[in-house]
């Protein structure tokens, strides 16, 4: 099948598994993802594709990964920089040696640089599984946040331990000297390049845009989607990190976008363009890992001549055991840190025993890992097969099913039993910010009129101090959704108090719904009128852009004052 409809299809049965997903929520998205590339592949006549482990990394990986270090939030992620690198580095190096070991322990027939290659090759969780796996789970958010920095990172230190293994595998020579060297070269060159193409991106853009304005949004929205394509090929030619450049090209833009407040139209235009890439493209790589499974699967039994069990009974064991040196990792080299950073309040959750086993279990390998396998060369030097290279594809694979197994069941039973962390920081930082906007909003609506216009008319001053009176209003109601009892009042003013906030948050709700069912009623009126022809195609689609804006405001604003509502009724 040609290239380009191999891509097409991958998308289009990507974006259909989302809308079934819809209707299966107890099974997550990636698995419903893989069982059907799997079921697509498995007949004779089925979809077969020559994964092309190269081409793979270079599509979909950098514009996922970019998006990742475009979102995390920046000031968390250096905060916890301490166990994020504990987990990114040392535990990829524990998990190589200490794996590797039992590998060849395990299956004596394997070389034990071989070993080392598989357990080089699992040892980096993947950025897009975690993310499609915990995110809706319920895990606390700074953990989450640790565990989207670890995955962010480790696929450097993965792949370079993958790359010495092989060459140690197919020269019989190995100096951690070099090891060391080659790291530091492709970790260090990879970020500071990425920073580089990201920080030559904003600049460049700044440049365009001061001279024309929001008009070129959309060009720079698409030159923003290439522009992870651009950081991960040029690192690539350069020998550096193509992975980790992508990475710190989404970190760089994203810093530059802070001093782009005013570019309402390109900011919304980005927000949706990313939404619809990381949906299509994360669907497109587990449909691709699933269809792998059937030629991978097949050619392994094949080879075990009916002893079925021996190969996945290795995949059980190998699993198991990766799962209990990153628990080992965790309890022994970041509790410690995790601890501090929860003392210093960067943490809210304490460090526990069953915080430890979700964040084992969330260590779930991806596509990265299936590209890793298969990109491990055919034949030695000398013209003789790669030993073991069928099994080594086979058990990183199982590995893969493995975790994300595990994980999809084990996640939320432990989660579950997780205490309630309460209201997590960024809320009532949310909500001071909004206050301060509403009050920054209702002093500049104070100002003496003269101070923004120059006119004196009286009919004029009159009709402002009108309007400034509704938006003073509105402001305030805003506030008194927002605003807590004062906390130096006695027991009995501040439940009375706490009485009227619930009261007033439930009047500003109800008001915020039937704001929304009005303008549904407007826009269904517009659509009648074009209907019946006393507007044209044009105006229509001014018109209900406007209700659009109106309706995604009134929307943040309702999730809001939800969210708001049900804390209060908490406390």
């Amino acid at each position: 099948m040609d290239t380009v409809e191999t891509v097409l299809l991958v998308l289009l049965f990507g974006a259909l598994t989302g809308i079934a997903a819809r209707y299966l929520r107890a099974i997550p998205l990636p698995l419903i993802q893989i069982a059907l590339g799997a079921a697509l592949s498995w007949p004779q006549q089925g979809l077969h594709i020559a994964f092309d482990p190269e081409l793979f990394l270079a599509l979909f990986i950098p514009p996922l990964l970019f998006a990742d270090g475009w979102r995390i939030p920046k000031r968390e992620f250096f905060a916890l920089a301490g166990p994020i690198l504990r987990l990114a580095l040392g535990l990829v190096l524990f998990t190589v040696l200490g794996l590797g070991y039992l590998v060849h322990w395990i299956i004596p027939d394997i070389p034990l640089s071989v070993a080392f290659a598989l357990a080089a090759v699992v040892s980096p969780t993947d950025a897009v599984a975690v993310s499609a796996i915990t995110r809706n789970l319920g895990m606390p958010a700074r953990s989450m946040l640790v565990l989207e920095g670890e995955s962010l990172l480790n696929d450097a230190s993965g792949l370079v331990a993958l790359k010495f293994a092989v060459a140690a595998t197919l020269t019989g020579v190995f100096s951690w000297g070099e090891v060391a060297r080659e790291f530091l070269w492709v970790a260090a060159g990879g970020l500071g390049l990425g920073a580089l193409v990201g920080w030559g991106f904003a600049a460049t853009r700044d440049a365009v845009t001061r001279r024309v304005g929001d008009v070129a949004a959309t060009q720079m929205v698409l030159l923003l989607v290439l522009l992870p394509f651009a950081a991960y090929l040029l690192g690539e030619r350069l020998g550096v990190s193509g992975i980790l450049a992508a990475v710190a090209a989404g970190f760089t833009t994203n810093f530059a976008d802070l001093r782009r407040s005013e570019f309402i139209a390109e900011r919304m235009q980005t927000e949706g363009t990313w939404t619809v890439v990381e949906s299509a493209f994360n669907g497109a790589v587990f449909l691709l890992l699933g269809l792998q499974l059937p030629s991978i699967v097949g050619s392994t039994l094949i080879e075990a001549a009916g002893r079925w069990w021996v190969p996945a009974a290795q995949v059980v064991a190998i699993s198991a055991a990766l799962l209990g040196l990153r628990w080992l990792w965790l309890t022994l080299g970041v509790k410690r840190s995790l601890h501090r950073a929860h003392e210093r309040g960067h943490i809210a959750e304490r460090p526990t025993s069953l915080l430890t086993l979700a964040q084992t279990l969330a260590g779930i390998r991806g596509a990265v890992t299936l590209a890793g396998a298969l990109s491990i060369p055919l034949q030695m030097p000398g013209g003789a097969p790669f030993p073991g290279r069928d099994l080594l594809v086979f058990l990183a694979t199982g590995t893969i099913l493995f975790t994300l197994i595990v994980g999809s069941i084990g996640l939320p039973l432990v989660l579950r039993r997780l205490p309630p962390a309460g209201e997590p920081v960024f809320v009532r930082e949310e909500r001071s910010a909004r206050l301060a906007a509403c009050r920054a909003a209702i002093a500049h609506l104070a100002l003496a009129p003269k101070a923004r216009h120059a006119s004196t008319d009286a009919n004029w001053l009159s009709q402002h101090q009108e309007a400034v009176g509704r938006l003073t209003q509105d402001y305030r109601k805003r506030i008194d959704l927002l605003e807590e009892p004062a906390d130096s009042a006695t027991p009995e003013a501040q439940a009375e108090s706490a009485e009227a906030v619930r009261q007033r948050r439930q009047r500003y709700l109800v008001e915020m719904e039937l704001r929304l069912e009005a303008l549904h009623v407007e826009r269904n009126v517009l659509y009648a009128e074009r209907q019946a022809q006393r507007i044209n195609d044009q105006s229509l689609r001014a018109l209900v852009a406007e209700l659009d804006l109106s309706e995604v405001s009134l929307r943040k604003r309702l999730v809001v004052a939800r969210r708001t509502a049900s804390t209060t009724s908490v406390h």
